[in-house]
């Protein structure tokens, strides 16, 4: 384990939040859940058949005594939180609807976090992106002047830490999109002792060419430096502008961040996702997330691709964003 993720798990014990695994049947899983309540972390909470999850853990040699394993078939709050679904969602859906959309894992793991009964969210082991997104906005739901959330990710390598964003939610961000993604990922970048230096990334530097898409980023460098003044963002920057001090000292004399960003933001969900695979898979870094920003209470989601360490790293992380919503 890296030292940003001991340090993580020093400070997340003190606590020990609540985390729900909505995917109790996949072996990542339930490997990491088994050793994050070893460790003494955390509590995990992971939903399946408790049979069917003992079972794997037997199956695998995983001591999974002291497991708390949630089946929403016969868990004695379900029908109080199919009356908080219906009262969360307005009138969108009638009491019988509720009673059959909590049955799916995600959205009864999202239910427990709304109700406080669980700190946070860790699924995408087996789901995709929008099934773990889908039940968090419209249960958990953005802070109040988030429109967006946006999904980053921690790039670790020894004691190196950045942050790339946006890799995993919005296709085709407007500039608005872009500015609220940077302040939002400065934000994260702080909760994991990260000094925020943040880079608005393009195929130009400082004019260097004109389209519609170098523009674009040049508006979301301004909203995002009218948003949060204090933040030390800039653009547009090719990469190596932005990463370089050599670099940029000849392309972006005057810019403040002087070739020394850690907080990238792409301009658009193609080039992020590229990017961070690229600095995973060639760079050798490992890409913790996408951890989902902007919501109010952290849910966050797994590639299908994740190992056990990932799921374990990513449980910590939404532990430390958890205490930090309530700091």
């Amino acid at each position: 384990m890296s030292s940003m993720f001991t340090a993580i798990a020093d400070k997340v014990k003190t606590a020990k939040p609540s985390i729900v695994f909505p995917e109790g049947n996949d072996e990542r899983i339930l490997e990491a859940a088994v050793r994050l309540q070893q460790d003494g972390v955390l509590e995990p909470l992971v939903i399946g058949s408790e049979t069917e999850v003992t079972g794997l853990a037997d199956k695998n040699g995983w001591d999974a005594s002291g497991l708390h394993i949630l089946d929403p078939a016969v868990y004695d709050a379900f029908d109080e939180l199919a009356d908080a679904f219906v009262e969360r969602r307005k009138g969108k859906n009638t009491k019988e609807e509720a009673m059959d959309i909590l049955k799916q894992p995600n959205y009864f793991g999202t239910m427990l976090v709304h109700t406080g009964r669980a700190a946070g969210l860790v699924s995408g082991a087996v789901h995709s992106t929008g099934d773990t997104v889908r039940p968090a906005l419209q249960i958990i739901k953005t802070k109040e002047g988030v429109k967006k959330t946006s999904g980053v990710f921690v790039m670790v390598k020894d004691d190196e830490r950045y942050i790339f964003g946006d890799c995993a939610i919005n296709i085709a961000p407007s500039s608005d999109d872009l500015a609220e993604t940077a302040v939002e990922a400065a934000k994260t970048a702080e909760v994991f002792g990260i000094d925020p230096r943040v880079a608005m990334l393009s195929f130009s530097t400082k004019g260097s060419a004109k389209s519609e898409e170098t523009e674009r980023v040049v508006e979301a460098t301004q909203l995002a430096q009218e948003k949060a003044p204090e933040l030390n963002v800039d653009g547009e920057f090719q990469f190596d502008a932005a990463f370089v001090p050599e670099v940029a000292a000849k392309k972006a004399p005057d810019s403040p961040l002087e070739g020394k960003a850690n907080t990238f933001i792409f301009p658009s969900l193609e080039a992020g996702n590229i990017g961070y695979k690229i600095a995973q898979r060639l760079g050798g870094y490992e890409a913790v997330g996408p951890i989902l920003q902007g919501l109010n209470k952290p849910v966050n989601d797994l590639s299908r691709g994740c190992s056990t360490e990932d799921v374990y790293n990513l449980a910590l992380i939404t532990a430390m964003q958890s205490l930090q919503d309530e700091a």
